[in-house]
Formats: C-alpha cells, sequence, structure tokens
C-alpha cells in the first residue's frame, strides 16, 4: 500500500540529540498527591469587605422599611410594584423565584461532547527519513534514546506518515489510488472535480478583452473577502454557487450564506474585479486518445462526473496518508482526530517507538533496556563484562571500577578519575593507552556511550560472585543430605538432590 505523498524528504540530522542530555528527552514523572491532605484556602477576594458592608447596607434598609410597614406607612412604589408581580405569579401557581431556580436544576443537561470517530490512527516513520537515521546511528558508536527519535520523527509532518485503519461496516473513502480520503462519500462525491480535477484536465489561463460597462459596486464575500463582481453581471451567479459548495456548504445553508455577502463600492475592488474577469480559463482532458477542451468549470465538472467520477470513488478500510497531507485533510472530522492523535503521541510516543523498536531490529541495529527501563538503541550489542578482572589489564580494570562507582561520567571526568597525576611525563602516552582501552570496550559492549557524551556500564542481570556462591550452597546442602541419608532407606528427596547436584558434586 503507497502512501498519500507529498514528494518531499526531510532530512534528519541526530546532531540536534547528541547536543543535549538523553535523559532530558525522557518523560516527565508524573506529580505524586498522596501527600495532600486537603483543600487550599481560597484567596480572599479585595473587594469581599466592600460587598459584606453593601450587604448589611441592604439589611439594614429592609428592616426600616418593614418598620415604615408596622407603623401604618405606604409602601414605596417599588414594593407596591413587587406585590402586583408576586399577586400575578400566585395566580399561576404560586411559583416563585426559588422554586422556578429549582425546576431549572432539574432540567437535563444537554451533552455538548463530540462523538469520537470509529477510526484507529498510527503514526509510523517516513521510509527515507528513517533509513537517513539507520545510516547515521550505524556510521559511529553512540547509543541513543528510542524515546528522543520518537519525539524526532513526531517534531516535522516531513518525517513521519499515518495510517488510518476504519472497521468494515463504517469505511473510508478515498478517490483513486492517491486521491483525497474522507468519511462522508456525499462529500467526496460533491467535491470529487476541485480535488481531482488537475489530474485528469491541462488548465489554461488567457486573457480576455477588457470588461465593458461602468459599474459602481461589486459583492465580496465577507467569511472569505473573495470579490464575486456586481451582482447583475453574468458570471454572479454561477461564481457564488461554486464559492458556496466548495468552502461553506458544509458548514451553512445556502441561505444563509447568502447573508454573508456586502456590496461595496471601493473603486480599487471594482478594478480588481475587472482584471480577475479577464481570465478565461479552459480545461483540456488529458485522458482522452483525441483531447477535449471546455470553456468553463462547470462543463469539465459536468464531463468529469459522467466519465471518471463512477470508477474514480472507492470504499477502503485502511489508508497511508503522508505527514504533510494529513494536516490539511478537506474532511475536517477527519482532520481534528489526526490532529488530536498527533497531540497524544508527541507527549506519550509509545506507538512510535515500538514502530521504531521493529524496524530497528529489522535494520540490523540493537534494542536494549537501560537504567530505570528505558530503551535505548545502538549498533553495536551491549552485555556486561563477565571475564575475570584479575586477568586484564589494570587500565581497564580501572575504567570498570570508575564506572561501577559513578555512572554516567563523561570521558573528561574519566580521564581525571583514573590519571592520578596528570604532571606525570607518563601522563600523555597514560592518555592515549586509556583512550584505547575506552574504546575497546564500547566496541565490544561492554561500555556504553551515549549519545549526550556519558559513559556507563550495561544492566546486568545477576552478579557472577552471587552466582557462584548459590551454587556451591546448594551443593553443600545437597552433599549433607547424602551423607546423612541411609543407603536403604533414603528418603524420595534424595534423588530431587542428586539430580540438582549431578556430576558437579564434590568427591569424597
Amino acid at each position: 500500500m503507497e502512501p498519500m505523498s507529498s514528494s518531499t524528504v526531510e532530512p534528519v540530522d541526530l546532531l540536534d540529540l547528541k547536543l543535549l542530555p538523553a535523559w532530558v528527552k525522557e518523560p516527565v514523572k508524573a506529580k505524586n498527591y498522596a501527600h495532600y491532605t486537603g483543600e487550599e484556602k481560597r484567596r480572599r477576594p479585595r473587594n469581599q469587605r466592600d460587598h459584606e458592608f453593601k450587604r448589611s447596607m441592604l439589611n439594614i434598609n429592609k428592616a426600616d422599611s418593614h418598620e415604615r410597614k408596622k407603623v401604618g406607612r405606604d409602601p414605596p412604589p417599588r414594593d407596591r410594584f413587587g406585590a402586583a408581580k408576586r399577586a400575578s405569579r400566585q395566580k399561576d401557581g404560586g411559583k416563585d423565584r426559588h422554586e422556578r431556580g429549582r425546576h431549572h436544576e432539574n432540567r437535563p443537561k444537554v451533552s455538548q461532547s463530540i462523538t469520537p470517530l470509529d477510526i484507529t490512527i498510527h503514526f509510523l516513520p517516513y521510509s527515507p527519513a528513517f533509513e537517513s537515521v539507520v545510516a547515521q546511528i550505524k556510521s559511529g558508536l553512540v547509543a541513543y534514546s528510542l524515546f528522543a527519535l520518537a519525539r524526532l520523527f513526531l517534531e516535522k509532518s516531513l518525517r513521519y506518515e499515518v495510517r488510518l485503519t476504519a472497521k468494515a461496516e463504517s469505511p473510508l473513502y478515498q478517490l483513486g489510488e492517491n486521491g483525497a480520503v474522507s468519511l462522508d462519500r456525499e462529500f467526496l462525491e460533491r467535491n470529487a472535480f476541485r480535488f481531482a480535477h488537475e489530474d485528469f484536465y491541462k488548465i489554461d489561463i488567457t486573457q480576455s478583452d477588457p470588461v465593458k460597462g461602468n459599474f459602481s459596486n461589486v459583492a465580496r464575500c465577507r467569511l472569505s473577502g473573495t470579490v464575486l463582481g456586481p451582482t447583475n453581471h453574468h458570471n454572479y451567479q454561477p461564481r457564488l454557487r461554486s464559492l458556496y459548495e466548495q468552502r461553506f456548504n458544509h458548514r451553512m445553508s445556502f441561505a444563509d450564506y447568502q447573508r454573508q455577502i456586502e456590496i461595496v463600492n471601493h473603486p480599487a475592488l471594482i478594478e480588481r474585479w475587472k482584471e480577475e474577469a479577464r481570465r478565461v480559463m479552459t480545461y483540456t482532458t488529458l485522458r482522452e486518445e483525441t483531447p477535449l477542451t471546455f470553456a468553463s468549470a462547470t462543463e469539465a465538472e459536468r464531463h468529469f462526473r459522467s466519465n471518471y467520477l463512477p470508477g474514480l470513488l472507492r470504499s477502503v478500510e485502511e489508508v497511508a496518508v503522508d505527514g504533510v497531507l494529513s494536516r490539511r485533510l478537506p474532511d475536517r472530522a477527519l482532520n481534528r482526530a489526526v490532529e488530536d492523535a498527533w497531540v497524544r503521541e508527541t507527549h506519550s510516543p509509545s506507538n512510535m517507538m515500538q514502530e521504531l523498536a521493529g524496524r530497528f531490529r529489522q535494520a540490523g541495529l540493537n534494542v536494549f533496556r537501560h537504567r530505570r527501563g528505558m530503551l535505548f538503541v545502538s549498533p553495536i550489542r551491549v552485555r556486561p563484562f563477565v571475564h575475570d578482572q584479575a586477568g586484564v589489564s589494570p587500565s581497564v580494570n580501572a575504567i570498570l571500577e570508575a564506572l561501577a562507582a559513578k555512572p554516567g561520567i563523561s570521558r573528561k571526568e574519566l580521564f581525571e578519575k583514573v590519571i592520578t597525576n596528570p604532571a606525570n611525563e607518563e601522563a600523555e602516552s597514560r592518555k592515549l593507552a586509556l583512550a584505547s582501552d575506552v574504546r575497546w570496550l564500547i566496541n565490544e559492549g561492554y561500555v556504553i556511550e551515549f549519545n549526550d557524551g556519558s559513559l556507563d556500564l550495561p544492566r546486568g542481570k545477576a552478579k557472577p560472585q552471587e552466582t557462584a556462591a548459590a551454587v556451591v550452597s546448594t551443593a553443600e546442602t545437597a552433599e549433607q543430605a547424602l551423607t546423612g541419608a541411609s543407603a536403604c532407606t533414603a528418603p524420595a528427596g534424595g534423588k530431587a538432590s542428586e539430580e540438582l547436584v549431578g556430576s558437579e558434586s564434590p568427591p569424597s
């Protein structure tokens, strides 16, 4: 399956990753709120005292008016109107403001959430960019963070492609092999000529005679700024309908769109329309033995729908889209789904890391886990140093001991730690020998050099000394069990001990 491609390759340079430490590119740990005991006190607003003062004054005024009612004074006009409203409210059923508020709270809330699309979106490394990264990794001895590489591919749309997978009951629709993709068949049929006319027709633009007549105003679309021309011109209605079908038919009705048209009398806009009206576009077929020429887009679209569209539109369950084209899909719902998936994948690129790990292994590279379980890729198969350290040079022993005592140090720090007397005459030769030993250890996979220049030992499963001690302890236990057991009344566990020890049991 060939993806829809923009035929542009983005060169990927791993130099940016070498300038930053690997742990900078790793995922940020989640915040721990285990010690969070309660809700923090909110800051009091600055005008809280003013509100309290106004409320107290309002209560005083209400009490004062209540006392005036008691001595027989007439209520003020405002209270009279309030009493009339309360009386009419009682006549309607006696519902006051609080009851209406409770009734409003009991109303069912309308959900405004957008229904997610029933498709699966995966981001894959673009093959030319991936091959460039593999070549750069193989040319050196450095190990790179898989998380950082996944972020590097997702950083620019020229470095990845998007695979869209739909279900059989709700497939995707595509124009041809590499045409536009949409979830709505009617939308794709309606705009098929606009999406695919360049593959079937050659467009020639010529200049005609100047437009004759005096025009005092022109119509302009407020939404797009397109100048449509005078309303009494013969080309006004076709242009209006064409613009609506191409850009606004999925957002509003044609009657609502007509309300967005304004009439302007600016001389510059009138001259601009006159220049555009002189342009004559002709459409010539590219796939006919005898080319046909059409004088307008309407005639060319009619020919396209009758001859090409029936065999062009197809339903697919899976399609690969170029990263650049995936950011400007004509289907707005599909375009939004791809953008949301890209945001999630950039935040946590687990799918891209899994895809990269599989492809790196197929390309002959080694993917391994290091401290905190983080994944790295290297051209060298890393392995712990299991040789007897007494049989190697003191320089190699010093390097291994320094890295075991302080993991993640740089070459400079390692030299300063191993070469204690740099002022000595033999210091320079010792530095060269030490550099040679470090390079040998890295080539053999006994030492890892990361993209930030730090050095570390591979993560071992178990120490050889601990394993040997466990074997000796098991052999001694088995020997004691065999010595203390009778030859004729040996317990059932004796056979298990013999099988465990085997030929490794010490001689009597």
